[in-house]
């Protein structure tokens, strides 16, 4: 039963007392019925509710197997670099993803992935019968659930007969396999806008297009997105790649806000310039497997987790701070 005294007794006014009123030396008496009040402690709950929806596991969005084609018809702005470490952050979320370099003669997908000594059988030897589907996807030791697929050998023809019809039926082998259909069917596509350009485009129904923030890049850049839009695709999202803010900030380079402005495209991600892009291409080992991550390498793993969700992200201007002025500025300095 809660006792009704006082826990806290009025100290004692008279000051012929040894102990003065409100002294530091007074101490309160808890009944051992009541106890002191506990220490408030701050709510952590928004934060790491926060810091959950960061490690969740992306939710897949749209039918599956979704076949995306990486472009830009520029060569040299990160097609390939995009196909590899985005597939790689894929795979690394858990979806499993059949990567298929289609550019014929020319191929370097397998070496960005560090898989070109084990590529012994490609597409063309599938459609002549020489070999089984299984026995051309290179599976990856790293991440078992990324598969690389070659159209053909390096410094090879392509068939006359192989075209867009051709690369659908690859897709729908694909899909049809008893292992199982893959979450994700990337297709690097080659530079230009010419019958393999075509051949690329036609299974995908959503398009990756890469671009760097410079006029001949982005001139390009407009005219496949047209191409692409006439051959069906309206689901298209772009990557900046090879940003540097130093040059934008001295206005010598286009902004994202400006590239995303002309080209009136949803934001995928934005790469920076970094100098691991190099090093790691030389080592067939892609960015995103890179510990510590590089700025670049976390770009592409947002990149991905967009991919998945069909989400996109938004540039925004930032003002700069005015300069302060000085006396002498008053003078001209």
């Amino acid at each position: 039963m809660l006792s009704l005294h006082n826990p806290f007794p009025k100290p004692s006014l008279n000051h012929n007392s040894s102990t003065p009123p409100f002294s530091t030396t007074f101490k309160p008496h808890f009944p051992n019925t009541l106890k002191p009040p506990k220490p408030h402690k701050p709510n952590f709950t928004t934060k790491t509710q926060s810091l959950l929806q960061y490690n969740r596991k992306p939710q897949l969005a749209g039918e599956t197997p979704r076949v995306v084609v990486i472009t830009s018809g520029k060569g040299g702005v990160g097609k390939t670099t995009t196909t590899a470490n985005v597939g790689l952050s894929l795979a690394r979320l858990g979806f499993s993803v059949v990567a298929i370099d289609a550019d014929v003669g020319l191929r370097n997908l397998d070496l960005l992935l560090g898989l070109e000594n084990r590529v012994n059988y490609t597409v063309v030897e599938v459609l002549n019968g020489d070999c089984r589907l299984d026995q051309a996807l290179v599976r990856d030791k790293r991440w078992s659930n990324f598969e690389l697929l070659c159209i053909s050998k390096p410094r090879s023809k392509l068939p006359i007969g192989f075209g867009g019809k051709a690369l659908v039926w690859l897709v729908d082998a694909l899909k049809s396999r008893q292992e199982g259909s893959p979450d994700f069917i990337i297709i690097d596509c080659p530079a230009g806008i010419d019958a393999g350009f075509i051949t690329a485009i036609t299974p995908a129904n959503e398009a990756v297009l890469v671009t760097t923030p410079d006029i001949t890049s982005l001139r390009d850049a407009d005219r496949v997105t047209g191409l692409l839009e006439c051959d069906g695709i309206r689901d298209i999202k772009m990557i900046v790649n090879r940003v540097r803010t130093d040059m934008i900030k001295g206005e010598d380079m286009m902004s994202v806000l400006d590239v995303q402005e002309m080209l009136g495209l949803s934001l995928l991600g934005v790469i920076p310039e970094d100098s691991e892009v190099i090093r790691s291409t030389n080592r067939g080992y892609p960015l995103v497997l890179n510990k510590p991550p590089t700025l670049a390498g976390l770009a592409f793993e947002q990149a991905a987790w967009r991919l998945v969700e069909q989400d996109s992200m938004k540039a925004v201007m930032m003002e700069e701070e005015p300069k302060k002025r000085g006396f002498f500025s008053f003078f001209g300095g």
